[in-house]
């Protein structure tokens, strides 16, 4: 199985899939800014991976179901995952954390899942907010954490974080990200995850 990994697109992936355990492991070690730092560049890796697939002439049609299903799997991990980790470390484990960390499991898993077999409408857009949206908002968040009050910042993240939650799974029709927002979006990952980083080291 491991010789499916010997694609561009899904060596990406795979280094996408790093970036998101260090992010893990640095958000359960408490270096909260580091970890969204690191997470940024598994955003990143989200976006380069489709876009060289796409561009990846005589792609073996294996490898790229191989690569749809690896995608999914790192989306869940970076989208979900992390997000819900790091609401319940801002909150020291608050029942309003566990809550919002719960609705992110089952949103991201239930919105995953119908884009695997669904897909996009038949205008392409995605239906209800795509898991990409998560770790960007993060950052914000944590970016405007000198603004916010200390005593109601967790607070600001759990119920943020719960109302993305129930947009993940919405009846909205949200459309693809254009060249000039994804060019956009990749530089605020960039000078955000710099931002975060230099504030933590």
């Amino acid at each position: 199985m491991l010789k499916y990994l010997w694609d561009p697109a899904n060596a990406i992936t795979i280094t996408g899939l790093l970036f998101s355990s260090t992010s893990l492991f640095l958000a359960l070690s408490e270096r909260l800014e580091l970890s969204v730092a690191v997470a940024l560049w598994a955003v990143l890796s989200d976006h380069l991976d489709g876009f060289v697939a796409g561009r990846t002439k005589g792609r073996d049609p294996d490898v790229a179901k191989m690569g749809a299903s690896l995608d999914g799997f790192a989306d869940i991990v970076y989208g979900a995952v992390l997000p819900a980790v790091i609401v319940v470390q801002v909150s020291q484990a608050s029942p309003l954390a566990l809550a919002t960390a719960t609705m992110l499991l089952v949103a991201g898993a239930v919105r995953l899942s119908y884009f695997a077999n669904f897909g996009r409408s038949c205008d392409e857009c995605f239906l209800g907010v795509p898991l990409s949206y998560d770790v960007p908002f993060l950052a914000l968040l944590f970016l405007l954490k000198p603004l916010i009050p200390a005593e109601a910042f967790s607070d600001v993240v759990s119920i943020g974080f719960l109302l993305l939650a129930m947009a993940h799974v919405a009846p909205v029709r949200v459309p693809p990200l254009s060249a000039t927002m994804y060019a956009a979006i990749s530089i605020f990952a960039v000078a955000s995850s710099a931002a975060l980083a230099s504030r933590s080291l």
